[in-house]
Order: C-alpha cells, then structure tokens, then sequence
C-alpha cells in the first residue's frame, strides 16, 4: 500500500480537493494539539470510522470540543445499532491506524456524515499519518464527498 500522506495527496486531488498537510508535534490533549496549530479545539475535527450491524462502515466528523451524539447519528442514517470499531477493525476498513484517520483516500469510500458545526470554516484533521495535521475548508471537504450534513454531535462530558 503506498505512503499514506501520498495516499491523502493523490486521494485529494482526484477529488480537486485544496489540502495542506503540516507536520505537527505530538500533544498529550486536545488543548495543546490546538495551540501547537493555532487554532480552537472546535477547528480540529475528529474522523471517527463507525461500524454498522451489516459490517459496513460509516465516517462521522465531530469538532474536536464535541462528542458524538449516538442516538442523533443514528436517526440520521436510519438503523439502531451503531459502534465504534476494534483498532484492528478500523484500520482493515480504512488503511489507517486510529489516531490518523481521515475519509481522505480511505482504502473504501464509506459515507462520511459530518456535524454541521464544522461548516463555513477551514478546519484542521487526522491526515493519514502520525505527526500530520490536515487542513481543508470544510465545506469544499463536504462538497467532494458529498457528506450528509446534520447535528449528529453533543458536548463532550469531562474526563
């Protein structure tokens, strides 16, 4: 399988995607990756792979300061049960490892669904690759793979 930020790059512009990928330093917490980046832990999306009861999957973009809203996701696409995935099972659905993940040249073009708070806004992203960060204009993201578009987030509950 070839380099995964070459995957990103060829992936992007199949897709005529605008991407920046920028090395970044490893932070312990969502607060210093966003001031490591310059920007608000909102603007840093999270691509969480969910898995369905027929072992398809699903992507969900969730701003970094939210939580994913189970019962919202699930009304949206229309079934009852909805999971996070194994990291081995998340890595076989999309060539990447937990913590890189990205809809962005996925080894299978799942649906992505994205909340609706992280439109009109560039935002940063997994980028295939530890140690990256990619930065998209949301919508343009949106756009190209033509994400359903709905509130599917909740607040984070503190750790």
């Amino acid at each position: 399988m070839p380099d995964p930020l070459d995957r990103v790059r060829t992936a992007a512009a199949a897709r005529g995607l605008d991407i920046e990928l920028r090395e970044r330093p490893q932070a312990s917490n969502l607060a210093e990756a966003a001031a490591l980046l310059g920007l608000q832990p909102a603007d840093i999306v999270k691509t969480l792979v969910v898995k369905r009861a027929d072992d398809s999957y699903l992507f969900a973009l969730i701003p970094g300061d939210l939580a994913i809203s189970w019962p919202k996701l699930r009304a949206v696409v229309g079934v009852n049960k909805l999971r996070l995935p194994e990291p081995e099972l998340a890595l076989a659905a999309t060539g990447y490892e937990r913590g890189t993940i990205t809809a962005i040249g996925s080894s299978t073009d799942w649906p992505v669904y994205a909340d609706a708070s992280i439109t009109g806004r560039r935002i940063a992203m997994g980028a295939g690759a530890h140690g990256y960060s990619l930065f998209v204009d949301a919508d343009d993201l949106i756009a190209a793979y033509g994400a359903t578009v709905a509130d599917i987030s909740q607040p984070a509950t503190p750790r």
